[in-house]
């Protein structure tokens, strides 16, 4: 695909410098992002297998806890007006809730807490026949509770890293297709223009230095007349000195 080029960017040796610093940093970023996915990734698909196991072992705890409900009725009667009558505005039975880190990632674990309970009233309920039956309900409706508990915070788990997944994909595609594209067609750019600049240069100081050879040959060139000029005048006046040498000579010799 095709990258626009942002305008403004000036190819220059420090931006250049900057950008490639960006793309080191944006690949450390895409490692941190891939390797974090992968992680939340194994943490989901664990989850999510919990959660099958959890609730394909709710229809059997919910039948078990319904049949030992029928069994306890037919032993004690209905005994569901002596259970309303026993309810507390406090029950020993507390949900706490605690977190678990996963690569930065906070999951919710909702963990059941029984508190003790020191009044005798449960004690009495099926005292005229059916305790036993009863005490076994109540076991099977909590097991059911603990699993309702259990699969309540897989639930969330399952929905928290859901979301989380889904962000940290978005980044890690950001970054793969655009962010890390976009830096490296920028220093391709950057490393071109000054590429463009340094064979200008080359060009202009090659142009540069025949101009000043040139010039300097034809300022040898010109010395090296003025020379023989120079030359010449010197052996012509040279010349003339000795003609009007001899011209003496003679003129003395004809006295």
């Amino acid at each position: 695909f095709r990258i626009k080029m942002s305008t403004g960017i000036l190819p220059s040796r420090m931006n250049l410098q900057l950008f490639k610093i960006k793309a080191v940093s944006a690949k450390k970023g895409f490692d941190l992002l891939k390797k974090k996915a992968d992680a939340l990734k194994k943490a989901f698909r664990g989850i999510l297998q919990k959660i099958v196991e959890s609730k394909a072992c709710i229809g059997e705890d919910y039948n078990e806890a319904m049949l030992g409900l029928a069994e306890a009725t037919f032993a004690a009667g209905d005994f569901s007006r002596a259970v309303v009558d026993h309810v507390k505005k406090k029950t020993p039975v507390r949900l706490t809730v605690h977190s678990d880190n996963i690569a930065g990632v906070h999951l919710p674990i909702f963990t059941l807490r029984h508190e003790e309970d020191n009044s005798d009233d449960n004690s009495l309920l099926g005292l005229t026949g059916g305790g036993t039956a009863i005490n076994k309900a109540r076991e099977k409706f909590t097991k059911f509770l603990k699993v309702l508990v259990t699969v309540a915070s897989l639930q969330t788990q399952f929905v928290t890293l859901d979301q989380v997944i889904k962000v940290t994909n978005r980044r890690v595609n950001a970054l793969e297709f655009v962010l890390i594209p976009k830096i490296k067609f920028t220093i391709d750019y950057i490393d071109k223009e000054l590429d463009e600049e340094s064979r200008e240069d080359f060009f202009r100081l090659k142009k540069v230095v025949e101009a000043k050879k040139q010039r300097q040959a034809e300022k040898y060139a010109n010395n090296d007349n003025k020379g023989k000029q120079d030359n010449e005048n010197a052996e012509e006046e040279v010349m003339v000195e000795e003609q009007d040498a001899f011209d003496d000579d003679d003129e003395d010799v004809f006295i």
